[in-house]
């Protein structure tokens, strides 16, 4: 049996097609009686199928397919009605299912019979489909008022590190989900009362034609038709609208479940008798009833008993559900972490334990109370703040921080990881600030000499009481939250290339589409593959280039693609539409930028070592001459330094990025232009020729 069930959900989707083509096919061909029996039958299952799963669902999202399951069943019903009046007028017979409703549910009262179905019409249409109806359309109205609120406090929470990408994208597609299904159940609302006015025309039609068709075709007496074909009309009236009801009543439920997390009748249990004091009420005010002269004292005495009976079994409290959590620290609870070691962000699980975090925190258990909230920590905001300020800077997106504890680290020691690989590690002190020399710095401060780990900077710990001391000796003092903040930020802005991934750069794409939908549509993916464009944007990253002017880049780099698709030079090609950007952070205020330049000779010998690969372009410049430039490269800005100025290093478009890379680990802090890079109003002085 649940291998016949297994392959019955492996089609659902064919089973779907044919129950939907089959409704269609009932209103065409008449159906015998036995059929119409089994149809009505199926009816009436699914209708109260459909009513015991909404009283489970916890969430109305959780039953999103309603409003088009409702629309189904609907149809399905009106199919029904269809063939069966074909059947009635035809053949005066309906099927022993509407016989029974018409003679045994009602007694074989045709008056009884109307007034239930009228009945029944008034509760479906008036009751409740109007006030299912209703509270979809305010529930849609507020939810679409509140989804910018919600969409921010998850950016909030991201940007904290309490949740990672992909739980806020579950987040956000729950919000739309929920605003899309409340609209959907608004417009549902009106598949029952077009079912309700179609059920009273249905019954009419049936009353009138049934009436038309036994007097003139079958030769029946007028009484004799009215009794015939009123009972088959009221018994096809029932049929149709007990299920209609159900649904109506499902739909109701299923809109009306607002905050709740668990099954319907557990809820009602749960905040109903969670106050002993109303069922103890309640009993005494039904007991009271019995004394009244002429009421029946059996059951308001029974009733009453009952309710105290409930009231005094509530005296120890309300049982927890299975399942249910227990309170922190009660019975039952689960236990709790160790002081100091506690999970700041959800740990990894059976499904994302080979997961690689693309940024990673892990501290030791004694910097615990720097990250959590309840102890007074502000390192967790400090990283949100951080990420903001990046993605600003930077124009990328800074994936979130996991913050964990990890006991192979020492107490107060921190290790930065990039894609699950340390790549940074520091100390803080407990109890000390650290104070550095920002060259105001007067006297000898007493503490633990160390060197600040973002910069390299020499600093030293000094004691909390200390810190308005060193201040006052003009020295610059930062909190333990500071120093690893500024680690990371560092961090994070050394590596960014490594961070932008090619989901992140669709994204960056899907937002620019917005705002420049031309020139993306253009470049990606016709002239461009998304992989090259994300090497692009690394490449600018990996020298510190923002990425803001998105634009600017898409279509500089979607012009050269006509000459070249190398990654490297068309970064070379963004540079230069990125040249303000890439200067101005080297200007002074008379738009004045310092450079150190290249001796002719020497730029034509790097240009003839530039050698074509597989790989692209490489320079193949001899071991010892290579070092003798990276040692006169070294030597001219020295001299820069120690005139108080930080120069850049002029040069060739071609030979930039090769010189970029051949002194990008003897000396990371020059920067590399090209001529191409400096716009029309930049006065360039020159401070020295490298020459070797």
């Amino acid at each position: 049996m649940s291998g016949a069930m297994k392959k019955l959900m492996a089609h659902a989707d064919l089973v779907a097609a044919v129950a939907v083509v089959m409704v269609v096919v009932m209103m065409i061909i008449p159906l015998p009686p036995g059929v119409i029996d089994l149809f009505i039958t199926l009816n009436i299952a699914s209708a109260i199928t459909i009513v015991v799963a909404t009283l489970y669902v916890p969430r109305a999202l959780d039953f999103a397919a309603f409003p088009s399951l409702l629309l189904l069943t609907t149809m399905f019903r009106l199919a029904i009605n269809v063939s069966v009046t074909r059947q009635i007028l035809l053949h005066g017979d309906g099927g022993s299912v509407v016989k029974a409703f018409g003679s045994f549910v009602v007694g074989g009262n045709v008056v009884v019979g109307l007034v239930v179905f009228l009945i029944l019409i008034v509760i479906q249409f008036v009751v409740v489909t109007n006030g299912a109806g209703r509270v979809a359309e305010v529930a849609a109205r507020f939810t679409l008022d509140a989804m910018p609120g919600k969409q921010m406090a998850i950016d909030a929470d991201l940007n904290a590190g309490q949740i990672n990408d992909q739980q806020a994208h579950e987040r956000r597609d729950d919000i739309a989900r929920e605003a899309d299904f409340y609209g959907a159940m608004d417009g549902a609302s009106k598949f029952v009362k077009g079912d309700a006015i179609a059920g009273i025309l249905i019954v009419m039609i049936n009353l009138i034609g049934g009436i038309v068709v036994g007097v003139m075709q079958q030769h029946l007496s007028f009484p004799e038709a009215v009794q015939h074909y009123s009972l088959l009309t009221v018994g096809d009236g029932l049929a149709a609208q007990i299920p209609a009801l159900l649904i109506s009543v499902a739909a109701g439920i299923l809109v009306t479940r607002s905050a709740s997390e668990r099954d319907l009748g557990n809820d009602i249990a749960g905040q109903i008798f969670a106050q002993r004091k109303a069922p103890m009420v309640a009993a005494g005010v039904i007991c009271a009833f019995a004394l009244v002269p002429g009421l029946p004292k059996i059951p308001f005495l029974l009733i009453g008993g009952a309710l105290a009976g409930v009231a005094y079994a509530m005296k120890d409290g309300l049982p927890q559900p299975a399942g249910a959590p227990a309170l922190m620290g009660g019975p039952g609870a689960p236990p709790q972490l160790g002081p100091g070691v506690p999970e700041l962000l959800p740990g990894p699980t059976a499904d994302t334990a080979t997961a690689v975090d693309p940024l990673e925190l892990a501290i030791g258990f004694g910097l615990v109370p720097l990250v959590e909230a309840g102890q007074g920590g502000g390192l967790m905001g400090r990283v949100g703040a951080m990420r903001k300020q990046l993605a600003s800077e930077l124009g990328t997106v800074i994936p979130a921080v996991r913050i964990h504890d990890e006991l192979g680290l020492d107490s107060h020691e921190y290790v930065l990881r990039v894609r699950g690989s340390e790549v940074a590690r520091g100390r803080v002190m407990p109890g000390h600030q650290l104070a550095m020399d920002s060259g105001e710095g007067v006297g000898q401060l007493p503490g633990v000499p160390t060197t600040e780990p973002a910069f390299g900077l020499p600093a030293t710990w000094v004691p909390d009481a200390a810190r308005a001391e060193a201040e006052a000796l003009g020295y610059t003092v930062v909190d333990p939250e500071s120093v690893v903040a500024t680690h990371l930020t560092e961090t994070i802005r050394g590596h960014a290339a490594e961070l932008l991934t090619r989901q992140e750069t669709k994204k960056l794409l899907d937002g620019l589409k917005e705002t420049n939908a031309a020139a993306v549509e253009e470049v990606v993916p016709e002239q461009l593959s998304l992989g090259e464009v994300q090497r692009v944007l690394q490449a600018l990253l990996r020298e510190g280039v923002p990425i803001r002017d998105l634009g600017a880049i898409v279509e500089e780099i979607g012009d050269k693609s006509r000459l070249t698709r190398d990654p490297a030079v068309l970064a070379e090609y963004a540079r230069a539409a990125l040249g303000r950007t890439i200067t101005a952070p080297h200007l002074d205020a008379a738009m004045r930028l310092r450079a150190i330049s290249l001796d002719p000779a020497v730029e034509q010998e790097i240009g003839e070592s530039l050698a074509q690969t597989p790989d692209g372009e490489q320079l193949a410049m001899e071991p010892s001459r290579a070092q003798a430039l990276v040692s006169a490269l070294d030597h001219q800005l020295a001299s820069a330094l120690a005139q108080g100025a930080r120069p850049v290093l002029l040069c060739s478009g071609r030979a930039r990025r090769h010189l970029r890379r051949l002194c990008e680990q003897s000396l990371p802090q020059l920067t590399v232009c090209s001529y191409n890079e400096i716009v029309p109003g930049v006065r360039v002085e020159n401070m020295g020729v490298v020459q070797v």
